[in-house]
C-alpha cells in the first residue's frame, strides 16, 4: 500500500478522536503497517469542530498529516462542506446521512450512522464505531479482524458487546450499500441496451 490518507471529521462529542486512534491501532498494531495519527479540535469540548487524521503506509511515513486525503468521513454537514475540497479527485467521501443532507458530489457514500446507532443499538454515541465498520468494509484499508481487535482493546470495560454490535452494524450497512450500488449499475447497464 502506498501512502493512504484518511480524515475523520465532525463535531466534538461524536467520538472522532477515539475513532482515529482505533483505526491507527488497527493498521499499526494489528495489520503491521506504518501509521501516523494526528488530531485537532476546537476549544469547545462538544459541538465544536473535530478531526482526526490517519496516514497508513507500507513504507516509513515522512509527513504525519493528511495533505490530500484519499478518504474523508464527514459526520456532519459543516465538516463535509469545509473538508470536501481537500479530498483527492479520485478520493472517497463517506457521510453520515443522518446529519449530512447536501452532498457536494454524486459519488458520495451516504449511510445513516447516527440513526443506525440510535435505532439498532439504542446508543447514539456508538455511531463512530458504526462508521469505522462501514469505512473498513468499503475500503479494505484495514482488515475487519484487526479493526475488531483494536475496538475491543480500546473501548471502556463493560461496553465491549455494544461496540462489537456497532462494528457489525456498520459492516452490514456498508454491504447493503454496496449491493444496492451493484444492483443500480446493473439495472442502468440493462436499460442502456
Amino acid at each position: 500500500m502506498e501512502r493512504y490518507e484518511i480524515r475523520l471529521s465532525g463535531s466534538g462529542g461524536q467520538g472522532l478522536i477515539i475513532a482515529g486512534i482505533i483505526l491507527a491501532e488497527a493498521a499499526g498494531i494489528y495489520d503491521g503497517k506504518f501509521v501516523c495519527q494526528t488530531q485537532s479540535y476546537g476549544p469547545e469540548a462538544r459541538g465544536g469542530a473535530s478531526k482526526a487524521e490517519v496516514v497508513i503506509s507500507d513504507e516509513e511515513i515522512d509527513y504525519p498529516k493528511a495533505i490530500k486525503p484519499d478518504l474523508l468521513l464527514a459526520m456532519n454537514q459543516k465538516s463535509c462542506d469545509v473538508y470536501f475540497f481537500d479530498l483527492k479527485p479520485s478520493g472517497l467521501l463517506i457521510v453520515d446521512s443522518t446529519h449530512v443532507r447536501q452532498l457536494p458530489t454524486t459519488r458520495a457514500v451516504a449511510i445513516p450512522f447516527t440513526q443506525i446507532a440510535r435505532e439498532k443499538l439504542k446508543h447514539e454515541m456508538a455511531s463512530n464505531v458504526v462508521a469505522l465498520g462501514a469505512l473498513a468494509t468499503l475500503t479494505g484499508v484495514v482488515s475487519l479482524k484487526s479493526l475488531e481487535a483494536a475496538v475491543l482493546a480500546r473501548v471502556p470495560p463493560g461496553t465491549e458487546e455494544l461496540n462489537k454490535q456497532a462494528l457489525e452494524a456498520g459492516i452490514e450497512a456498508a454491504k447493503n450499500y454496496s449491493q444496492k450500488e451493484e444492483h443500480s449499475v446493473l439495472y442502468e447497464d440493462l436499460t442502456d441496451q
